[in-house]
């Protein structure tokens, strides 16, 4: 028997929504990582692209838990002297709430060639409202209960 390798014209892709106001921020991260990466599709290949598209809705009322949004730090560097800016989660929340769901999906996905290409599939809005209808999207309850 062969070991099958799937080929870039064998992949179809599925649209999936996911509601960010159902689960904690890792839980929802993870849930969307192995979407992206097509870990739950029968033919996964790790050198081919086989995942599907993710749409996040919701994601101005993200969950986390304990003292995260005082304690949870966010660090950019300006490469100048002096230049380090801290910006904590409570912050980020407010002003950009989709970068924070954004680089903690990022931050789970294979560094490789094939990063950039699976992130332009994350689709992340602030309310529950989309754009993509015409895609007919399959909605993924992530409720802790089911």
């Amino acid at each position: 028997m062969k070991t099958y390798s799937a080929k870039p014209s064998d992949v179809t892709r599925k649209w999936y929504v996911l509601d960010a106001s159902e689960v904690s921020l890792g839980r929802l991260s993870t849930v969307a990582a192995t979407l992206l990466l097509g870990k739950n599709k029968p033919q996964f290949t790790s050198h081919i692209d086989t995942g599907d598209y993710v749409i996040v809705i919701n994601a101005k009322n993200l969950k986390v838990t304990g003292d995260k949004l005082n304690k949870k730090i966010y660090y950019k560097h300006s490469n100048y002297p002096g230049g380090l800016t801290e910006t904590p989660l409570k912050d980020k929340l407010e002003n950009n709430p989709e970068s924070v769901i954004i680089h903690s999906i990022r931050g789970m996905l294979p560094v490789n060639k094939l990063r950039d290409e699976r992130l332009k599939r994350l689709k992340v809005y602030a309310g529950s409202e989309h754009t993509h209808d015409p895609q007919k999207p399959e909605v993924i309850s992530l409720k802790e209960g089911k």
